[in-house]
């Protein structure tokens, strides 16, 4: 992060997840073409609900971006049962990323800002892979490559498994 950035990015707390649910309802919405998913539509659905249900878990890793005393975006980082595997689900032992950021902010930086947080506190916390699920049409799927995610696998009809390897040599940003 640059020190002339207008945003802070500090580690989530659980007084932060309502906050990281609406996070993770802007993530479901990307689409403006698509008829908006209510928060209720969301969190009440299994297949997204357990991105966040819960928080924080023991194992729970997360950073949220504020700038001007308002958070703006988090990420965080959740582990998943082969039995509730996540979109983007590759092991056990490889948390999924879950990232969401207001619109107003989206492609000024703190998408980027939070997933090198994102990663450099799980490379802290002796994380080796993350991996995350990103429709191959969302604008995002190209700041994931151009941070460090491979694609390994397709996750649906339209979307794409990736992971970033933590302990390639080479550290987080």
């Amino acid at each position: 992060m640059a020190n002339d950035s207008p945003w802070i990015i500090r580690r989530a707390a659980s007084e932060d997840g309502d906050f990281m649910a609406d996070m993770l309802v802007e993530a479901v919405n990307w689409s403006p073409k698509w008829k908006r998913k209510s928060r209720n539509r969301v969190l009440l659905s299994p297949k997204t609900a357990h991105y966040i249900a819960g928080w924080p878990r023991k194992t729970d890793l997360g950073v949220i971006a504020e700038a001007g005393g308002e958070r703006i975006g988090a990420a965080w980082l959740r582990f998943f049962p082969a039995a509730d595997p996540g979109y983007g689900f590759v092991a056990p032992d490889v948390p999924e990323l879950t990232i969401g950021l207001a619109a107003p902010w989206h492609g000024q930086g703190a998408g980027r800002a939070l997933l090198r947080s994102i990663a450099a506190l799980g490379h802290s916390a002796g994380i080796c892979r993350i991996s995350l699920s990103v429709e191959r049409k969302n604008f995002a799927q190209k700041l994931y490559l151009s941070e460090g995610y491979q694609v390994v696998d397709r996750s649906g009809a339209d979307s794409d498994t990736m992971v970033k390897d933590l302990a390639a040599g080479r550290e987080p940003s």
